[in-house]
């Protein structure tokens, strides 16, 4: 089936990007999986190609496009380079992070913060879990009390992707208390505030590449000039943002789904059993029959979705639903196809052995696929 989600725009961008993770990343990313980070280098060298804030305005260098289907070209190419582009945090920076300021930052923090977005020199990242705090931000714990011009934030965050390499960390901190999730507020950290540190890189059973860290405010001095928003609005801000993000998870999956079937079929055409080629038994056939038509299915759910959310009409539950069904789509088809490589796919030399723990993630960030089925039930007035 055509699909008709592209233009030729979309489809030369594809070619540059396809051949700068061909040349910059596809050969090193082995060696930054075993060092579990890749290195800012590799932001700069995104940020001269022009893969950095597409839709940052043009007088700060940034591509001044906002249309989403850019953003899920890099997904798509990403995940059709296997995991040997899956450590990258750009979908973070650009999908996640880079909105927020977007849509709040003052003129002030526009002309501190956009260019070098755009270039590569700052590394973005959002801070929302704590250690006892997941998808339910209304009991986050990290205060932030004002003093004069500068607000005293303490507290912790974990699981941050890009938290190693992040200069600038949106932080969701309670300036009311009292208030619940109501008091809410979104401060940007920067990596040389005073009381702001960072913990380990955390150590994942997939996405090695991918910097993943704790951090701890104590007592960190933060300038007011660094509220972004307004106080106490900053659940307003999650909530209108979130879908964005969870769309992108969503196209994510689906791409990487595809990807571990294509890697499959290469692989039971060539691989043989008892005389014949492993692709020729009615299992694998039917096996990679179903995978195909789930995929299908799902690439135009979603696919739909984008064009929903370029038009300003994607629904906090339509995006929930996208996240959830295609997280657990790339999750099955992983460990189908795994099963069909026997023992080497339990081999982390062979890609879809990485490909099968690299996809578990998908179903825990971005909110939980728990708290997805939560707001679709309650789209449905249950």
């Amino acid at each position: 089936m055509r699909r008709t989600l592209y233009s030729e725009q979309h489809e030369l961008f594809r070619q540059s990007f396809r051949r700068f993770l061909d040349k910059e990343v596809v050969p090193h990313h082995l060696e930054w999986e075993r060092a579990g980070i890749v290195p800012r280098e590799l932001f700069l060298e995104a940020g001269k190609h022009g893969f950095l804030g597409l839709d940052v305005d043009e007088r700060y260098g940034g591509g001044g496009v906002h249309d989403f289907r850019f953003n899920v070209v890099m997904h798509e190419e990403v995940q059709a380079a296997g995991v040997n582009a899956s450590g990258l945090g750009i979908s973070l920076h650009n999908d996640t992070a880079v909105p927020y300021f977007l849509q709040l930052a003052t003129d002030e923090q526009g002309e501190r913060w956009f260019a070098k977005f755009v270039t590569g020199e700052l590394i973005t990242a959002i801070a929302m879990t704590e250690p006892g705090t997941g998808s339910d931000l209304a009991a986050v714990r990290t205060t932030a009390v004002r003093q004069g011009d500068h607000y005293v934030v303490n507290g912790s965050k974990t699981f941050i992707t890009n938290g190693i390499n992040a200069d600038v960390v949106i932080v969701v901190v309670s300036t009311d208390p009292a208030a619940g999730g109501r008091g809410l507020s979104l401060l940007v950290v920067e990596r040389d505030t005073p009381g702001f540190s960072r913990g380990r890189n955390l150590d994942k059973i997939g996405m090695h590449a991918q910097d993943t860290a704790e951090l701890f405010f104590s007592d960190a001095r933060v300038p007011v000039t660094n509220l972004l928003g307004q106080e106490g609005k900053a659940f307003g801000y999650l909530g209108s943002n979130l879908p964005q993000e969870r769309l992108s998870i969503a196209t994510i999956s689906v791409a990487a789904a595809r990807a571990a079937l294509d890697l499959t079929l290469d692989y039971v055409r060539t691989r043989t059993a008892f005389g014949q080629p492993v692709g020729s038994f009615q299992n694998s056939r039917f096996v990679l029959a179903e995978v195909a038509a789930e995929v299908t299915v799902a690439q135009s759910f979603v696919d739909r979705c984008v064009e929903a959310h370029c038009a300003g009409e994607l629904t906090a539950d339509e995006a929930a639903m996208a996240k959830m069904w295609c997280s657990e789509l790339q999750n099955r088809v992983a460990d189908r196809c795994l099963q069909l490589f026997g023992g080497y796919g339990y081999m982390t030399e062979y890609p879809i052995a990485r490909a099968f723990v690299d996809a578990r993630v998908q179903k825990i960030y971005g909110g939980t696929n728990e708290i997805m089925k939560e707001i679709v039930g309650r789209s449905l007035g249950l």
